[in-house]
């Protein structure tokens, strides 16, 4: 039982420790950059908590009880499907930070659906395969390991939405005060989510050898 329950603990720990990982903050950064009410930023993350737990429970799940070897060209193609979304999300903030105000409703209310839970599904196929094989490691019981990933998604979750609010508030700070801040957060996240982007698929393409004879890579 104590065992359970340490695993439980620690499961929801990790999940939200890995809210906090570079490429997610990055690609949260993007969305929530135009939003100005705590509710929406928070529905926000965790949505995009939701889609990546649904994602890691899915695929990670399949990987646990079937016991998949990922080949490594699948794995790096997962994780250059990431590095394309955060630059599709860093073009996107960048433009929509110059459109008017009025404007602000209806993208907000786009980011407030698909666009969040689309990110985190993305995200998820990137970090299924690791979370899975860590799994494996330690647990190797097929059950309680299924039941490791729902922690983890829950604590994922969780801590994505507390990222969400943290990360949204300087520019809800901005809107009430100066707007020209407030641009300047907006730009500053796009350019942040596409130069990582950038810089993540080079990685993948260069150092991982994505579209070389002998990919190399490494679950993380």
């Amino acid at each position: 039982m104590l065992n359970a329950l340490s695993a439980a603990v620690l499961g929801f720990l990790l999940g939200l420790r890995h809210a906090t990982d570079a490429d997610h903050v990055v690609a949260v950064t993007a969305i929530v950059a135009r939003e100005q009410q705590f509710s929406r930023a928070a529905r926000i993350g965790m949505l995009w908590g939701i889609g990546h737990s649904l994602t890691v429970f899915v695929i990670g799940g399949a990987i646990v009880a079937f016991r998949i070897a990922i080949p490594p060209r699948l794995g790096l193609a997962l994780e250059f499907g990431v590095a394309l979304m955060l630059i599709l999300l860093g073009f996107s903030t960048l433009r929509r930070g110059s459109a008017v105000c009025g404007d602000h409703e209806h993208h907000a209310a786009r980011a407030d659906g698909w666009r969040p839970l689309l990110v985190g599904v993305v995200h998820g196929l990137a970090g299924s395969a690791a979370v899975a094989l860590l799994v494996l490691a330690v647990i190797p019981d097929t059950a309680w390991a299924l039941a490791y990933l729902v922690v983890f998604g829950v604590g994922t979750v969780a801590g994505m939405t507390v990222v969400t609010w943290l990360i949204a508030a300087p520019a809800m700070y901005a809107a009430t005060r100066v707007a020209r801040l407030q641009r300047g957060i907006r730009f500053a996240a796009g350019t942040l989510s596409l130069l990582f982007g950038i810089v993540l698929a080079r990685a993948i393409v260069v150092d991982g050898g994505l579209f070389s004879a002998t990919p190399s890579w490494t679950p993380r």
